[in-house]
């Protein structure tokens, strides 16, 4: 607790470019982006897949692989390959982290819609696209949600990598601190990482209450 009050009693790390402000803006940004970039390339893939059952096997062993991936080598590997001139060697094993478990929620919310909901769009009349849109995401939604809840926890709590190579972001303040015995430090940062990954879990479940529908919320309580 001592640690605690002296890392952040301490007014020098709320200031200059190696404050805890400057860093939280770095984590945040390195883990908004990969997580848009992951969201771009997993959501449409999974509706589509989910949708016309197309590429499923291909889908969730690629997805299964890339759970494999070791961050940390990733990211060392691609830092010898490209350099650490930009942020982008960080965000690819990141993007890489955050894309299955968006695509395989997103496929499985979509494969699991009541059968007999579907028909009943197309006995309306409705068309892939607008069974798709009006019917299929929506009921699907939770576990969407649940996808990207996952990958935006995962994302922020992995993205203290990014100091490893010598990148910004709250990783800074653990492997700075260990380098030279800071302790204080050390356990600062990994707090601010903590809390961080609550806050964006709160935010999520927050969110899930108000873009969800209550029929949908009620329909899977009693599920």
């Amino acid at each position: 607790m001592n640690w605690l009050i002296d890392f952040f009693g301490d007014p020098a790390n709320w200031s200059g470019p190696d404050g805890i402000p400057i860093r939280l803006l770095e984590h945040l940004e390195f883990s908004a982006i990969s997580l848009l970039c992951a969201t771009l390339i997993a959501i449409p893939l999974g509706l589509w897949i989910g949708h016309t059952g197309r590429g499923a096997l291909f889908a969730i062993l690629s997805a299964n692989a890339a759970r494999a991936l070791p961050t940390l080598g990733l990211l060392v590997l691609i830092v010898l390959l490209m350099g650490v001139g930009t942020g982008v060697p960080v965000l690819i094993p990141l993007v890489a982290l955050a894309v299955p478990p968006i695509l395989v929620n997103t496929y499985e919310g979509i494969r699991g819609v009541d059968p007999d909901l579907r028909d009943a769009a197309y006995g309306m009349g409705l068309r892939g696209g607008q069974v798709l849109g009006g019917v299929l995401v929506p009921v699907a939604l939770p576990l969407i949600l649940l996808g990207l809840r996952i990958a935006a926890i995962q994302v922020v709590s992995t993205a203290t990598v990014a100091a490893y190579v010598g990148l910004g972001g709250l990783g800074r303040f653990i492997i700075d601190g260990l380098a030279t015995k800071d302790f204080p430090s050390t356990l600062g940062g990994a707090v601010l990482v903590a809390l961080l990954a609550l806050i964006v879990q709160l935010g999520f479940t927050l969110l899930q209450r108000v873009v969800v529908s209550p029929g949908v919320s009620r329909r899977q309580t009693v599920r």
